[in-house]
């Protein structure tokens, strides 16, 4: 058996190759939309993609079924209670597909959607399972949250009924040794509690995962959906475009570069000017409208909380990261990337009039405005689980996801500051507050951080 996992860092979102070496037949399960790496794992191996397995309808990216499919000819499947646009196999609990000397058994697992299922890999003649490919039902020290936008129709409550019953009569019944491969890691919104291990064991996870602990269903209810983060807005557009026919990604093709005059008349037509420098740069200088949202973080994830996936954009990026951008965001289904600034330093030095620039201001700042009774909006983009360790006094807590949804409770006339943990979601949110028409917008640098930092520490008695 080939079992390969490929990980997505800046989406936390893990991918598997399953390959028969016997039969050179191969599965990949839950892909994502740039696919040049699955085409060459089946180059490496000698092996054909016959079936592209999706556990459900992701919410956070959106994948490469379609992509894989028109390269290779492979089939697409889902549980049998997913409704799919596109021709797709309908793939029934207790369903065995065998590649020869490798089986996948399917399990539906509903809870973090109606339609999730996950899946038991086993080589032949082994009797314990070598592993099971989850989903997003059960992660490393934690579980699907029941409650996103892309489980319409059906309510948190009942989702999480079901997920318990899924965790409880379909994965925790496997062999302990059996390994745990989970669609995500750490840092992504499909959970609460994800680790940073990529890998478990259903033993493991017996011992140490809150969420499966012996408790009783209702308990279960309130324990798994209290907490959660506020989800990216993108995520109900993602879900739905998964179910969908929709363009494939050609990631090989390049953005079309754009002359200052010809991206500032796009501005005026409403696209967005998305520049994926990092902060410091942004700040230094940038087209007057722009968000800056910096392509070292979670670039596509973030986008998606601040820019409607309908939106016309125009990158700006450092010299050579103009494939890499509009790969990432084609990654949750932004498409409508018209082109990208041609030479942006030298555009921008040509063009004084049209230049803004991100005041940031330390700590030090910060305390003596609040000092000296200077009227400020103080805003805290950090999630719900960040602020409970505690904030900056006076701050309104908005988390980045659901900034756009806030904005009409703001006032753009007055000074705002912003920050957040060490200071590179501020700078989004910031960015974008510029962006709308706030006149006098500041972001901390470093963040919670460099405030809590600043605290005088009381010795020990």
């Amino acid at each position: 058996m080939i079992f390969e996992q490929h990980y997505l860092e800046c989406l936390s979102q893990a991918s598997y190759f399953i390959g028969d070496e016997t039969t050179k037949r191969a599965v990949v399960v839950d892909p994502r939309r740039d696919i040049e790496i699955y085409l060459e794992s089946a180059r490496e191996h000698g092996m054909t993609i016959e079936l592209v397995l999706e556990t459900h309808f992701h919410a956070d990216f959106l994948s490469g079924h379609l992509e894989l499919a028109a390269a290779t000819g492979a089939a697409i499947g889902y549980s049998a209670v997913a409704e799919t646009e596109f021709v797709s196999r309908k793939l029934a609990h207790g369903e065995v597909i065998d590649l020869g000397a490798v089986t996948l058994e399917i399990r539906h697992t509903p809870g973090h959607t109606p339609e999730s299922m996950s899946i038991v890999v086993t080589e032949t003649g082994v009797d314990v399972p070598h592993a099971v490919l989850t989903g997003d039902t059960l992660f490393v020290g934690d579980v699907g949250r029941p409650d996103l936008l892309s489980s319409r129709g059906v309510t948190s409550e009942e989702l999480a009924i079901q997920l318990y019953n899924s965790l409880h009569e379909q994965l925790m019944t496997l062999p302990d040794s059996t390994r745990v491969y989970p669609g995500h890691g750490a840092g992504s919104s499909c959970g609460k509690n994800l680790s940073s291990d990529t890998w478990s064991t259903v033993g493991d996870q017996r011992a140490t995962n809150y969420a499966v602990q012996e408790m009783s269903s209702d308990d279960f209810v309130d324990v798994v959906t209290a907490g959660q983060t506020a989800p990216p807005a993108y995520f109900s557009f993602d879900a739905g475009k998964n179910r969908e026919i929709h363009e494939v990604l050609d990631e090989s093709s390049p953005t079309q570069p754009l002359s200052f005059a010809e991206v500032v008349e796009l501005q005026r037509d409403g696209a967005v000017v998305l520049d994926s420098r990092d902060p410091v740069a942004f700040a230094a200088g940038h087209l007057s409208g722009s968000v800056n949202v910096g392509l070292a973080g979670r670039f596509s994830e973030f986008t998606g909380g601040v820019v409607s996936p309908e939106a016309k954009i125009v990158l700006v990026t450092d010299e050579g990261h103009e494939l890499e951008s509009k790969n990432r965001l084609a990654r949750i289904g932004f498409d409508n990337v018209v082109g990208h600034l041609e030479s942006p330093l030298l555009s921008l030095a040509g063009h004084p009039e049209a230049v803004g620039h991100l005041a940031r201001i330390d700590v030090a700042t910060l305390d003596a405005m609040a000092d000296d009774g200077s009227s400020f909006e103080l805003i805290d983009v950090r999630q719900p689980g960040e602020t409970e360790g505690g904030t900056i006094p006076g701050a309104r807590l908005i988390p980045l996801t659901q900034l756009n949804e806030k904005l009409h409770e703001l006032d753009p006339e007055r000074q705002t500051v912003v920050y957040c943990a060490g200071g590179f979601r501020s700078a989004i949110a910031a960015s974008r507050l510029m962006a709308v028409g706030f006149t006098e917008v500041s972001d901390v640098l470093g963040g919670y951080g460099a405030w809590e930092a600043t605290l005088e520490t009381v010795p020990a008695q």
